[in-house]
């Protein structure tokens, strides 16, 4: 099964940075479709952005377009985010996920059917 742990989060100032990662076990991700969703403070969980098993494809969410780079290092069985120009409403706890197929990843972002999730990184940006 396969298990995702994230690292990275932390305080920082708006226009900052910070690179998440997901480091995976259990399995190999490079059979898997990556993403990364957040869930800002009271509010539901939503997608941030999705890379296919190679890294060819990825796609974002609008509000984070241009500012967020999602990359998967497939070698050391992790996934990134980097997140630069930070604003405060980026604040939230990040999720990594995982499925074997892009569609539900990328396009469908159905978080009831994602077959792995990481237990997610508080990331929070001031201003």
């Amino acid at each position: 099964q396969l298990q995702l742990v994230e690292s990275g989060g932390g305080l920082v100032q708006a226009g900052g940075s910070l690179r998440l990662s997901c480091a995976a076990s259990g399995r190999t991700v490079s059979s898997y479709a990556m993403g990364w969703f957040r869930q800002p403070p009271g509010k539901e969980r939503e997608f941030v952005a999705a890379i296919s098993w190679t890294g060819g494809s990825t796609v974002y969410a609008d509000s984070v377009k241009g500012r967020f780079t999602i990359s998967r290092d497939n070698a050391k069985n992790t996934v990134y985010l980097q997140m630069n120009s930070l604003k405060p409403e980026d604040t939230a706890v990040y999720y990594c996920a995982a499925d074997q197929t892009w569609r539900s990843i990328a396009i469908t972002r159905d978080k009831g059917a994602l077959d792995a999730w990481g237990q997610g990184t508080l990331v929070t940006v001031s201003s």
